[in-house]
């Protein structure tokens, strides 16, 4: 048989390349909870992009141009945070500052408690950005309790935002979950995540480095994927008697 022309022979080559490394932008991103940005060879950072992965239903995710971002400084919030677990059945109403004004510390630490993994118990210090976030929501919503479906989460996926205590999955009865992302993006100068889960009825909102990230999930939620399961080896602790 006639060996093909070089020409054809480059650009196949070139067109396989293309493809594979399309398919690992979109696998990186993905694996790093569809909300980094990739890495370009010079080891800049590309502008935009933007994913579709199919999985269960559909994925829809983006970098968010800076000229969606807040431009002008957050004002202080109150500070006040009123927030119900769905799954501990438990509200928590407190302020994260103290009087004269500093972090108070013993109300991230009922904040870490109410947090705690579903599944371990375990507990792990709240990102203060995020109690920031979540005290500018409660002012917004006239200090209506903030369900809490996932806070912290002591999981195999240790690049999840869950894992590092600074993403919650959160909703507020009476306040339709569109107004809620449009509200919480208000806030947005610059390094946080935003994904919209329709089918199940609430937000996910993280700080993180930037850019910012925004997605849309119509997949259903499966809260007990094998990733959100505790790491291997973990074993529950025996209560004292």
């Amino acid at each position: 048989m006639p060996r093909p022309p070089l020409t054809a022979l480059l650009g196949l080559s070139l067109a396989l390349a293309h493809a594979g490394a399309m398919q690992a932008a979109a696998a990186a991103t993905h694996a790093s909870g569809a909300g980094a940005s990739i890495a370009s060879q010079d080891g800049g950072q590309v502008a935009k992009v933007c994913t579709r992965h199919v999985r269960r239903g559909k994925l829809l995710g983006r970098v968010v141009s800076d000229s969606e971002l807040r431009t002008s400084p957050l004002p202080r919030p109150s500070g006040d945070i009123r927030v119900y677990s769905i799954n501990y059945k438990e509200e928590l109403k407190t302020n994260i500052y103290n009087p004269d004004g500093s972090y108070n510390v013993e109300a991230a630490k009922e904040i870490a408690h109410v947090f705690r993994c579903r599944r371990t118990g375990e507990e792990h210090e709240i990102d203060p950005r995020l109690l920031t976030i979540l005290s500018h929501v409660n002012d917004r919503f006239g200090g209506r309790p903030i369900e809490l479906l996932s806070g912290y989460r002591f999981q195999r996926k240790m690049t999840s935002n869950h894992f590092h205590g600074t993403a919650a999955d959160i909703r507020i009865a009476g306040v339709r979950v569109r107004d809620l992302r449009t509200f919480v993006h208000s806030l947005d100068s610059g390094g946080m995540g935003v994904g919209f889960y329709p089918r199940v009825r609430f937000i996910h909102v993280d700080v993180r480095p930037a850019p910012s990230f925004r997605w849309i999930d119509n997949s259903r939620s499966n809260p007990d994927s094998s990733d959100k399961q505790p790491p291997r080896g973990w074993k529950r602790k025996k209560l004292e008697s």
